[in-house]
Protein backbone atom coordinates (compact mmCIF):
# COMPACT_ATOMS: atom_id res chain seq x y z
CA UNK A 1 0.00 0.00 0.00
CA UNK A 2 1.59 3.28 -0.75
CA UNK A 3 3.22 4.98 2.14
CA UNK A 4 2.70 8.63 2.58
CA UNK A 5 5.92 9.74 1.54
CA UNK A 6 5.57 7.84 -1.58
CA UNK A 7 2.69 10.83 -2.31
CA UNK A 8 5.56 14.04 -1.21
CA UNK A 9 5.69 16.53 -4.34
CA UNK A 10 2.45 15.66 -6.01
CA UNK A 11 4.05 11.87 -6.90
CA UNK A 12 3.74 8.34 -6.24
CA UNK A 13 6.34 5.98 -7.95
CA UNK A 14 4.84 4.04 -10.49
CA UNK A 15 4.16 1.03 -9.19
CA UNK A 16 2.86 2.12 -6.10
CA UNK A 17 -0.66 3.77 -6.96
CA UNK A 18 -2.17 0.89 -7.75
CA UNK A 19 -1.50 -1.92 -5.11
CA UNK A 20 -4.45 -1.16 -2.66
CA UNK A 21 -6.68 -2.31 -5.38
CA UNK A 22 -6.95 -6.00 -5.38
CA UNK A 23 -5.10 -8.01 -8.40
CA UNK A 24 -7.64 -7.86 -11.28
CA UNK A 25 -9.03 -4.85 -10.25
CA UNK A 26 -5.71 -3.61 -10.70
CA UNK A 27 -5.07 -5.18 -13.90
CA UNK A 28 -8.57 -3.46 -15.39
CA UNK A 29 -7.40 -0.08 -14.38
CA UNK A 30 -3.88 -0.50 -16.07
CA UNK A 31 -5.25 -1.95 -19.43
CA UNK A 32 -7.62 1.10 -19.70
CA UNK A 33 -5.13 3.58 -19.36
CA UNK A 34 -2.43 2.25 -21.00
CA UNK A 35 -5.08 1.48 -24.50
CA UNK A 36 -6.14 5.50 -23.70
CA UNK A 37 -3.04 6.67 -23.63
CA UNK A 38 -2.04 4.62 -27.19
CA UNK A 39 -5.05 5.90 -28.63
CA UNK A 40 -3.85 9.58 -27.84
CA UNK A 41 -5.81 10.25 -24.63
CA UNK A 42 -4.80 11.10 -20.57
CA UNK A 43 -6.33 8.74 -18.24
CA UNK A 44 -6.88 9.61 -14.55
CA UNK A 45 -7.98 8.29 -11.67
CA UNK A 46 -10.47 10.51 -9.65
CA UNK A 47 -13.32 11.30 -7.10
CA UNK A 48 -13.21 8.93 -4.14
CA UNK A 49 -11.02 6.34 -5.23
CA UNK A 50 -7.94 8.53 -5.02
CA UNK A 51 -9.36 9.83 -1.79
CA UNK A 52 -9.58 6.83 -0.22
CA UNK A 53 -6.16 5.45 -1.64
CA UNK A 54 -4.66 8.41 -0.15
CA UNK A 55 -6.42 7.66 3.20
CA UNK A 56 -4.57 4.20 3.06
CA UNK A 57 -8.30 2.50 2.49
CA UNK A 58 -9.19 -0.10 -0.29
CA UNK A 59 -11.39 1.68 -2.65
CA UNK A 60 -14.79 -0.31 -3.88
CA UNK A 61 -15.20 1.34 -7.23
CA UNK A 62 -13.08 3.51 -9.72
CA UNK A 63 -13.63 6.62 -11.70
CA UNK A 64 -11.42 7.19 -14.80
CA UNK A 65 -11.50 10.85 -16.38
CA UNK A 66 -9.89 10.88 -19.91
CA UNK A 67 -9.03 14.07 -21.88
CA UNK A 68 -7.80 14.22 -25.22
CA UNK A 69 -10.39 11.93 -26.91
CA UNK A 70 -13.69 12.61 -28.07
CA UNK A 71 -16.67 10.31 -26.84
CA UNK A 72 -16.63 8.04 -29.88
CA UNK A 73 -13.04 7.45 -29.99
CA UNK A 74 -13.11 6.55 -26.57
CA UNK A 75 -16.18 4.62 -26.99
CA UNK A 76 -14.00 2.69 -29.65
CA UNK A 77 -11.23 2.29 -27.44
CA UNK A 78 -12.75 0.79 -24.37
CA UNK A 79 -14.58 -1.25 -26.59
CA UNK A 80 -11.57 -3.00 -28.18
CA UNK A 81 -10.46 -4.27 -24.78
CA UNK A 82 -13.56 -4.51 -22.30
CA UNK A 83 -17.77 -5.02 -21.96
CA UNK A 84 -19.16 -1.74 -21.44
CA UNK A 85 -22.40 0.18 -20.90
CA UNK A 86 -23.06 3.84 -22.79
CA UNK A 87 -24.75 5.61 -19.93
CA UNK A 88 -24.13 9.28 -21.69
CA UNK A 89 -22.62 8.39 -24.73
CA UNK A 90 -23.46 12.20 -25.13
CA UNK A 91 -21.49 13.52 -22.66
CA UNK A 92 -19.10 10.44 -22.65
CA UNK A 93 -20.23 8.41 -19.64
CA UNK A 94 -19.31 4.48 -19.78
CA UNK A 95 -19.54 1.62 -17.57
CA UNK A 96 -17.02 -1.36 -17.71
CA UNK A 97 -19.00 -4.68 -16.84
CA UNK A 98 -15.53 -6.91 -16.21
CA UNK A 99 -14.32 -4.48 -13.61
CA UNK A 100 -15.92 -1.50 -11.07
CA UNK A 101 -15.06 1.41 -13.09
CA UNK A 102 -16.65 3.92 -14.98
CA UNK A 103 -14.84 5.79 -17.20
CA UNK A 104 -15.54 9.55 -18.65
CA UNK A 105 -15.04 12.59 -19.95
CA UNK A 106 -14.59 15.55 -18.02
CA UNK A 107 -17.51 17.79 -18.65
CA UNK A 108 -19.44 20.96 -18.23
CA UNK A 109 -22.96 21.36 -16.71
CA UNK A 110 -24.81 24.67 -16.92
CA UNK A 111 -28.27 25.30 -14.96
CA UNK A 112 -30.89 25.00 -16.91
CA UNK A 113 -34.22 24.52 -14.48
CA UNK A 114 -34.38 24.08 -10.62
CA UNK A 115 -33.60 20.39 -9.12
CA UNK A 116 -30.97 17.63 -9.07
CA UNK A 117 -31.73 16.95 -12.94
CA UNK A 118 -32.00 20.37 -14.60
CA UNK A 119 -28.45 20.33 -16.02
CA UNK A 120 -27.22 20.90 -19.67
CA UNK A 121 -24.42 18.34 -19.39
CA UNK A 122 -21.71 18.71 -22.40
CA UNK A 123 -18.32 16.57 -22.53
CA UNK A 124 -15.54 18.29 -23.13
CA UNK A 125 -12.38 16.11 -23.62
CA UNK A 126 -10.22 19.41 -24.16
CA UNK A 127 -11.48 20.85 -20.43
CA UNK A 128 -8.74 22.29 -18.47
CA UNK A 129 -7.72 19.95 -15.97
CA UNK A 130 -8.50 22.93 -13.10
CA UNK A 131 -12.21 23.92 -14.66
CA UNK A 132 -13.16 19.88 -14.26
CA UNK A 133 -12.12 19.99 -10.90
CA UNK A 134 -14.05 22.95 -9.93
CA UNK A 135 -16.96 21.30 -10.96
CA UNK A 136 -16.86 18.54 -8.70
CA UNK A 137 -18.91 18.75 -5.13
CA UNK A 138 -15.56 18.63 -2.46
CA UNK A 139 -12.02 19.52 -2.72
CA UNK A 140 -11.03 16.00 -1.08
CA UNK A 141 -12.75 14.36 -4.72
CA UNK A 142 -11.21 16.74 -7.06
CA UNK A 143 -7.80 15.12 -6.45
CA UNK A 144 -6.63 12.78 -9.44
CA UNK A 145 -3.54 10.57 -9.92
CA UNK A 146 -2.37 9.01 -13.19
CA UNK A 147 -2.49 5.40 -12.25
CA UNK A 148 0.26 4.65 -14.83
CA UNK A 149 2.89 7.75 -14.24
CA UNK A 150 1.98 8.01 -10.46
CA UNK A 151 1.98 11.53 -11.41
CA UNK A 152 -0.93 13.66 -8.61
CA UNK A 153 -3.33 16.73 -9.99
CA UNK A 154 -4.76 18.78 -7.27
CA UNK A 155 -5.64 22.17 -8.35
CA UNK A 156 -8.20 22.18 -5.68
CA UNK A 157 -5.43 21.68 -2.55
CA UNK A 158 -7.60 18.91 -1.53
CA UNK A 159 -4.85 17.53 0.22
CA UNK A 160 -4.49 19.68 2.67
CA UNK A 161 -8.21 19.08 3.00
CA UNK A 162 -8.11 15.51 3.82
CA UNK A 163 -4.70 16.01 5.84
CA UNK A 164 -7.11 18.22 8.42
CA UNK A 165 -10.32 16.06 7.75
CA UNK A 166 -12.39 18.82 6.11
CA UNK A 167 -14.92 18.71 3.71
CA UNK A 168 -15.13 21.94 1.90
CA UNK A 169 -16.83 22.99 -1.53
CA UNK A 170 -14.84 23.54 -4.71
CA UNK A 171 -16.65 26.07 -5.84
CA UNK A 172 -19.61 28.50 -6.40
CA UNK A 173 -21.72 25.64 -8.97
CA UNK A 174 -21.76 23.57 -5.74
CA UNK A 175 -25.13 25.50 -4.91
CA UNK A 176 -26.80 24.24 -8.12
CA UNK A 177 -27.40 20.88 -6.78
CA UNK A 178 -29.27 20.67 -3.64
CA UNK A 179 -28.24 17.01 -3.17
CA UNK A 180 -24.72 17.77 -2.26
CA UNK A 181 -25.82 18.86 0.98
CA UNK A 182 -27.13 15.59 1.83
CA UNK A 183 -23.74 13.96 0.08
CA UNK A 184 -21.98 16.08 2.87
CA UNK A 185 -23.90 14.68 5.44
CA UNK A 186 -22.89 11.17 4.79
CA UNK A 187 -19.68 11.83 3.83
CA UNK A 188 -19.10 13.56 7.47
CA UNK A 189 -20.89 10.17 8.43
CA UNK A 190 -18.48 7.85 6.77
CA UNK A 191 -15.36 9.98 6.39
CA UNK A 192 -15.52 11.20 10.38
CA UNK A 193 -14.53 14.81 8.89
CA UNK A 194 -15.96 17.81 9.72
CA UNK A 195 -17.72 20.60 7.08
CA UNK A 196 -15.93 23.98 6.44
CA UNK A 197 -18.07 26.77 7.79
CA UNK A 198 -18.27 28.40 4.17
CA UNK A 199 -19.86 24.89 3.12
CA UNK A 200 -22.06 25.07 5.60
CA UNK A 201 -23.37 28.46 5.39
CA UNK A 202 -23.85 27.80 1.18
CA UNK A 203 -25.80 24.48 2.11
CA UNK A 204 -28.30 26.68 4.37
CA UNK A 205 -29.27 28.35 1.01
CA UNK A 206 -30.20 25.31 -0.56
CA UNK A 207 -33.69 22.86 0.61
CA UNK A 208 -34.23 19.36 -0.90
CA UNK A 209 -37.85 20.37 -2.49
CA UNK A 210 -37.00 19.82 -6.31
CA UNK A 211 -34.64 16.77 -5.42
CA UNK A 212 -36.22 13.20 -6.37
CA UNK A 213 -37.13 11.17 -3.37
CA UNK A 214 -34.95 8.23 -4.58
CA UNK A 215 -31.82 10.25 -4.78
CA UNK A 216 -32.67 11.49 -1.06
CA UNK A 217 -33.33 7.76 0.63
CA UNK A 218 -29.63 6.90 -1.45
CA UNK A 219 -28.26 9.67 0.68
CA UNK A 220 -29.53 8.39 3.69
CA UNK A 221 -28.76 4.63 3.01
CA UNK A 222 -24.82 5.40 2.97
CA UNK A 223 -25.61 7.30 6.65
CA UNK A 224 -26.45 5.18 8.05
CA UNK A 225 -25.42 2.00 6.13
CA UNK A 226 -21.49 2.98 5.54
CA UNK A 227 -21.62 5.85 8.24
CA UNK A 228 -18.39 5.75 10.72
CA UNK A 229 -19.88 8.18 12.93
CA UNK A 230 -23.75 8.84 12.01
CA UNK A 231 -23.76 11.22 14.82
CA UNK A 232 -21.85 13.76 12.58
CA UNK A 233 -24.17 13.01 9.69
CA UNK A 234 -26.57 14.22 11.81
CA UNK A 235 -25.24 16.94 13.42
CA UNK A 236 -24.58 18.23 9.91
CA UNK A 237 -28.43 18.44 8.81
CA UNK A 238 -29.36 20.37 12.05
CA UNK A 239 -25.95 22.63 11.13
CA UNK A 240 -26.96 23.60 7.85
CA UNK A 241 -31.07 24.00 9.07
CA UNK A 242 -32.39 21.32 7.13
CA UNK A 243 -33.75 19.55 9.97
CA UNK A 244 -37.31 21.99 9.40
CA UNK A 245 -37.81 19.45 6.05
CA UNK A 246 -38.14 16.26 8.88
CA UNK A 247 -40.39 17.34 11.53
CA UNK A 248 -40.42 14.00 13.34
CA UNK A 249 -36.34 14.76 13.87
CA UNK A 250 -36.45 18.57 14.85
CA UNK A 251 -39.14 17.56 17.54
CA UNK A 252 -36.68 15.07 19.06
CA UNK A 253 -34.37 18.28 19.95
CA UNK A 254 -34.68 19.76 22.88
CA UNK A 255 -37.78 17.08 23.99
CA UNK A 256 -36.48 16.44 27.50
CA UNK A 257 -35.60 13.05 29.28
CA UNK A 258 -35.45 12.25 32.91
CA UNK A 259 -32.19 12.78 34.18
CA UNK A 260 -32.23 9.82 36.15
CA UNK A 261 -32.00 7.86 33.16
CA UNK A 262 -30.63 10.09 30.36
CA UNK A 263 -27.83 12.09 31.72
CA UNK A 264 -26.88 13.09 28.10
CA UNK A 265 -29.85 15.37 27.50
CA UNK A 266 -32.91 15.60 25.03
CA UNK A 267 -34.58 12.78 23.16
CA UNK A 268 -32.36 14.51 19.94
CA UNK A 269 -28.68 13.63 21.52
CA UNK A 270 -29.85 10.85 22.86
CA UNK A 271 -30.93 9.51 19.28
CA UNK A 272 -27.44 10.36 18.22
CA UNK A 273 -25.38 8.39 20.67
CA UNK A 274 -27.81 5.43 19.83
CA UNK A 275 -26.97 5.80 16.60
CA UNK A 276 -22.96 5.76 16.57
CA UNK A 277 -23.61 2.75 19.21
CA UNK A 278 -25.35 1.26 16.33
CA UNK A 279 -22.63 1.73 14.04
CA UNK A 280 -20.31 0.15 16.06
CA UNK A 281 -21.91 -2.95 15.60
CA UNK A 282 -23.48 -3.16 12.29
CA UNK A 283 -22.84 -6.53 10.88
CA UNK A 284 -22.07 -5.70 7.22
CA UNK A 285 -25.33 -6.81 6.00
CA UNK A 286 -26.33 -3.86 3.98
CA UNK A 287 -30.25 -4.34 4.08
CA UNK A 288 -30.10 -5.77 7.97
CA UNK A 289 -27.69 -2.64 8.68
CA UNK A 290 -30.86 -0.68 7.07
CA UNK A 291 -33.26 -2.08 8.72
CA UNK A 292 -31.58 -1.97 11.90
CA UNK A 293 -30.59 1.86 11.50
CA UNK A 294 -33.39 3.11 10.58
CA UNK A 295 -35.06 1.66 13.35
CA UNK A 296 -32.24 3.46 15.80
CA UNK A 297 -32.70 6.69 14.26
CA UNK A 298 -36.82 6.76 14.45
CA UNK A 299 -37.09 4.30 17.91
CA UNK A 300 -38.11 7.57 20.12
CA UNK A 301 -39.77 9.36 17.70
CA UNK A 302 -43.01 9.12 19.89
CA UNK A 303 -41.96 10.56 22.95
CA UNK A 304 -42.04 14.43 22.10
CA UNK A 305 -46.09 13.73 21.42
CA UNK A 306 -46.26 11.67 25.25
CA UNK A 307 -43.80 13.08 27.00
CA UNK A 308 -45.12 14.59 30.35
CA UNK A 309 -43.85 16.13 34.05
CA UNK A 310 -45.64 14.12 37.13
CA UNK A 311 -44.84 15.28 40.29
CA UNK A 312 -41.13 16.32 39.02
CA UNK A 313 -40.40 13.94 36.57
CA UNK A 314 -39.98 13.36 33.39
CA UNK A 315 -42.04 10.66 31.51
CA UNK A 316 -43.23 9.69 28.69
CA UNK A 317 -45.63 6.64 28.76
CA UNK A 318 -46.09 4.68 25.77
CA UNK A 319 -43.69 6.36 23.48
CA UNK A 320 -42.83 2.82 21.96
CA UNK A 321 -46.42 2.71 20.85
CA UNK A 322 -46.93 6.14 20.01
CA UNK A 323 -43.64 6.17 17.52
CA UNK A 324 -45.10 4.11 15.07
CA UNK A 325 -47.11 7.02 13.37
CA UNK A 326 -44.36 9.56 13.22
CA UNK A 327 -41.92 6.57 11.97
CA UNK A 328 -43.88 5.55 9.36
CA UNK A 329 -45.00 9.55 8.18
CA UNK A 330 -40.88 9.75 7.81
CA UNK A 331 -40.38 6.61 6.63
CA UNK A 332 -42.97 7.58 3.81
CA UNK A 333 -41.02 10.84 2.89
CA UNK A 334 -37.46 9.23 2.58
CA UNK A 335 -38.86 5.92 -0.07
CA UNK A 336 -41.52 3.66 -1.65
CA UNK A 337 -40.16 0.57 -0.31
CA UNK A 338 -42.97 -0.79 1.56
CA UNK A 339 -40.90 -4.44 2.57
CA UNK A 340 -38.40 -1.74 4.37
CA UNK A 341 -40.92 0.26 6.31
CA UNK A 342 -42.96 -2.71 7.32
CA UNK A 343 -40.20 -4.15 9.10
CA UNK A 344 -39.00 -1.08 10.73
CA UNK A 345 -42.01 -0.30 12.23
CA UNK A 346 -42.30 -2.74 14.48
CA UNK A 347 -39.32 -2.28 16.02
CA UNK A 348 -39.90 0.79 16.26
CA UNK A 349 -43.23 -0.27 18.42
CA UNK A 350 -41.67 -3.16 20.41
CA UNK A 351 -38.62 -1.67 21.26
CA UNK A 352 -39.55 -1.59 25.11
CA UNK A 353 -40.39 -5.35 25.21
CA UNK A 354 -37.02 -6.76 26.09
CA UNK A 355 -36.74 -4.91 29.53
CA UNK A 356 -40.71 -5.42 30.37
CA UNK A 357 -40.44 -9.29 29.33
CA UNK A 358 -37.02 -9.56 31.30
CA UNK A 359 -38.31 -8.01 34.47
CA UNK A 360 -41.42 -10.18 34.30
CA UNK A 361 -39.42 -13.32 33.60
CA UNK A 362 -41.58 -14.11 30.78
CA UNK A 363 -41.93 -17.56 29.40
CA UNK A 364 -41.61 -19.20 25.95
CA UNK A 365 -45.10 -17.78 25.12
CA UNK A 366 -44.14 -14.12 25.37
CA UNK A 367 -41.35 -14.76 23.11
CA UNK A 368 -42.97 -16.79 20.70
CA UNK A 369 -45.50 -13.86 20.41
CA UNK A 370 -42.88 -11.21 20.57
CA UNK A 371 -41.32 -13.05 17.28
CA UNK A 372 -44.62 -13.01 15.54
CA UNK A 373 -44.40 -9.16 16.05
CA UNK A 374 -41.42 -7.91 14.93
CA UNK A 375 -40.46 -10.90 12.64
CA UNK A 376 -37.07 -11.19 13.57
CA UNK A 377 -35.86 -10.75 17.32
CA UNK A 378 -32.05 -10.70 16.21
CA UNK A 379 -33.30 -7.32 15.00
CA UNK A 380 -34.98 -5.85 17.86
CA UNK A 381 -32.09 -6.84 20.41
CA UNK A 382 -29.44 -4.84 17.86
CA UNK A 383 -31.98 -1.73 18.60
CA UNK A 384 -32.63 -2.32 22.06
CA UNK A 385 -28.61 -2.72 22.27
CA UNK A 386 -28.21 0.65 20.56
CA UNK A 387 -30.98 2.10 22.73
CA UNK A 388 -28.99 1.26 26.24
CA UNK A 389 -26.02 2.58 24.96
CA UNK A 390 -27.43 5.90 24.16
CA UNK A 391 -26.99 7.74 27.51
CA UNK A 392 -23.57 8.17 28.37
CA UNK A 393 -21.99 8.46 31.10
CA UNK A 394 -24.69 5.99 32.35
CA UNK A 395 -23.63 2.25 31.70
CA UNK A 396 -26.99 0.71 31.22
CA UNK A 397 -27.25 -3.13 31.73
CA UNK A 398 -27.59 -5.22 28.41
CA UNK A 399 -28.60 -8.26 30.39
CA UNK A 400 -32.15 -7.87 28.95
CA UNK A 401 -30.62 -7.88 25.40
CA UNK A 402 -28.86 -10.77 25.94
CA UNK A 403 -31.56 -12.82 27.76
CA UNK A 404 -33.63 -12.51 24.93
CA UNK A 405 -31.24 -13.92 22.35
CA UNK A 406 -30.66 -16.87 24.61
CA UNK A 407 -34.31 -17.16 25.10
CA UNK A 408 -35.15 -16.69 21.31
CA UNK A 409 -32.27 -19.32 20.66
CA UNK A 410 -33.42 -21.60 22.58
CA UNK A 411 -36.94 -21.78 21.19
CA UNK A 412 -35.91 -21.21 17.06
CA UNK A 413 -37.49 -17.21 16.86
CA UNK A 414 -34.18 -15.56 17.15
CA UNK A 415 -34.00 -14.62 13.14
CA UNK A 416 -37.53 -15.68 12.36
CA UNK A 417 -41.06 -15.85 12.90
CA UNK A 418 -42.28 -19.01 14.41
CA UNK A 419 -43.70 -20.61 11.13
CA UNK A 420 -46.63 -22.08 11.46
CA UNK A 421 -47.47 -25.86 12.56
CA UNK A 422 -50.68 -26.69 10.78
CA UNK A 423 -51.25 -25.05 7.19
CA UNK A 424 -55.03 -25.16 5.25
CA UNK A 425 -54.03 -28.60 3.52
CA UNK A 426 -53.57 -30.20 6.56
CA UNK A 427 -57.13 -28.80 7.68
CA UNK A 428 -58.28 -30.35 4.10
CA UNK A 429 -56.61 -33.90 5.20
CA UNK A 430 -58.89 -33.76 8.09
CA UNK A 431 -61.77 -33.97 5.84
CA UNK A 432 -62.59 -29.76 6.70
CA UNK A 433 -63.78 -28.16 3.33
CA UNK A 434 -62.34 -24.71 2.40
CA UNK A 435 -64.20 -21.84 3.20
CA UNK A 436 -64.34 -18.11 4.47
CA UNK A 437 -63.45 -19.76 8.38
CA UNK A 438 -60.59 -21.50 7.16
CA UNK A 439 -58.26 -17.90 8.03
CA UNK A 440 -59.88 -18.19 11.13
CA UNK A 441 -59.56 -21.73 12.12
CA UNK A 442 -55.74 -21.40 11.09
CA UNK A 443 -54.98 -18.47 13.32
CA UNK A 444 -56.35 -20.47 16.82
CA UNK A 445 -54.19 -23.34 15.87
CA UNK A 446 -51.39 -20.81 15.51
CA UNK A 447 -52.51 -18.57 18.69
CA UNK A 448 -52.52 -22.00 20.37
CA UNK A 449 -48.83 -23.42 18.84
CA UNK A 450 -47.73 -19.90 20.16
CA UNK A 451 -49.21 -20.56 23.69
CA UNK A 452 -47.27 -24.22 23.52
CA UNK A 453 -50.31 -26.26 23.19
CA UNK A 454 -48.39 -28.22 21.09
CA UNK A 455 -45.15 -28.14 19.36
CA UNK A 456 -44.72 -29.83 16.47
CA UNK A 457 -46.79 -30.83 13.02
CA UNK A 458 -48.65 -34.22 14.81
CA UNK A 459 -49.78 -32.53 17.67
CA UNK A 460 -50.82 -29.23 15.30
CA UNK A 461 -52.88 -31.69 13.29
CA UNK A 462 -54.19 -33.01 16.42
CA UNK A 463 -55.23 -29.89 17.74
CA UNK A 464 -57.05 -28.77 14.17
CA UNK A 465 -58.89 -32.38 14.53
CA UNK A 466 -60.12 -31.12 18.08
CA UNK A 467 -61.11 -27.69 16.74
CA UNK A 468 -63.14 -29.47 13.88
CA UNK A 469 -64.55 -31.96 15.63
CA UNK A 470 -66.06 -29.65 18.25
CA UNK A 471 -67.86 -27.26 15.28
CA UNK A 472 -69.12 -29.98 13.67
CA UNK A 473 -70.64 -30.97 17.06
CA UNK A 474 -72.40 -27.28 18.00
CA UNK A 475 -73.02 -26.61 13.95
CA UNK A 476 -71.00 -23.40 14.23
CA UNK A 477 -67.61 -22.33 14.84
CA UNK A 478 -65.74 -24.19 17.88
CA UNK A 479 -64.94 -21.39 20.76
CA UNK A 480 -61.02 -21.53 21.45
Amino acid sequence: MPSKDQYENGRVTASAPLQAFPTAFQEGIELLARRIREAGGDAWLTGGCVRDLLRGMTPADADIEVFGLPPDRLEATLRACTRIVTVGKAFGVFKCRDWPIDVSLPRTESKTAPGHRGFAVRGDPHLPPETAARRRDFTVNAIALNPLTGAIRDPMNGRHDLAKQILRHCSEQFVEDPLRVLRAAQLAARLGFSIAPKTIALCCTMNPETLPRERIFEEWRKLLVLGIEPSRGMRALFDVGWLRYYPELEALYRCPQDPEWHPEGDVWTHTLHCLDAFARERLGDDWEDLVVGFAVLCHDMGKPLVTETVEGRIRSPGHDAQGAAPARSFLERLTRHGALIDAVLPLVTHHMRPAALHRSSAGDSAIRRLAREVGRIDRLARVVSADLQGSPPRRRDREPVHWLLRRSATLAVRDSAPTPLVRGRDLIALGAEPGPDFGTILERCYEAQLAGQFHDSEGGRAYAASLLRRRADSGKEAPA
